[in-house]
């Protein structure tokens, strides 16, 4: 059909998200959500984490151009343009909702930017890569912060709320944003294809029912066969030393 999707906005980040949203309402809440107290207990290995992931994303989103080319590098700096306004993006919605910015929230937004970028980066130029990472955190924020609280899932690593929300935003902007003059091969509504919106959005509606069927199946088999979820007592003990015999903190 002509879908974009330069670098797996849809194969990987909406999958993921969409399959991690199921997942977690089947499950279920793990033991004390809600009541005890599941903040981040170290966000140094956060900020950590999240620059690893800025930094190794440059490899799939610049090397899906499959060359060392200028293709390539419009990619790279696609890539980090976006990611570095969501970040920013994300750290001014919290500082007007919550009074102020945090590191964890900096991080989220980073990562946001980075999922929305994914399938758009070899598509757009740095104008597009700049409203995409403007507006993906916005979204992502209240999915995260206040839709996840409305509704009560645990998705303990918004792994819906950033993949599976930002990558389907990513998604369709990829539809808005696609320039001819990066890469003929895409070509967006804001530049006289409509169209290319529509299919973007047949995409996505694909990818929704196709992750949700198809993770419901399979969490139906393993549950079944084997059981998907710990039991009581082993959440209890905490599933480090339960599941694998090790523990990362001892009292």
């Amino acid at each position: 059909m002509g879908a974009l999707d330069f670098a797996g906005g849809t194969v990987v980040h909406m999958t993921a998200g969409f399959s991690a949203l199921v997942l977690a309402l089947f499950l279920g809440k793990r033991k004390g959500y809600g009541i005890e107290n599941m903040v981040p207990h170290n966000m140094t290995m956060v900020l950590i984490g999240a620059s690893l992931l800025w930094f190794g994303w440059f490899g799939f989103n610049a090397g899906s151009a499959l060359g060392a080319n200028a293709l390539a590098a419009s990619a790279f700096t696609a890539t980090n343009t976006a990611a570095a306004m969501a970040t920013l993006s994300w750290a001014f919605v919290e500082a007007l909702h919550r009074g102020k910015a945090s590191a964890l929230g900096a991080a989220s937004g980073a990562v946001a930017g980075l999922v929305a970028v994914t399938p758009a980066a070899g598509f757009v130029d740095l104008t597009g890569a700049l409203w995409i990472g403007l507006l993906v955190s916005p979204l992502c924020y209240f999915f995260v912060v206040i839709l996840k609280q409305k509704f009560g899932y645990d998705d303990s690593l918004d792994a819906f709320g950033v993949h599976g929300v930002g990558g389907t935003f990513g998604a369709l902007a990829t539809g808005l944003f696609a320039n001819p003059s990066v890469n003929s091969a895409g070509k967006g509504l804001f530049y006289g294809n409509p169209g290319q919106f529509f299919i973007q959005l047949k995409t996505v509606a694909a990818t929704m029912a196709y992750s949700v069927v198809v993770t419901l199946v399979l969490a139906y088999l393993v549950e079944h066969m084997i059981g998907l979820r710990a039991k009581e007592k082993e959440e209890e003990i905490g599933l480090d030393l339960s599941q694998h015999g090790e523990e990362g903190y001892t009292l």
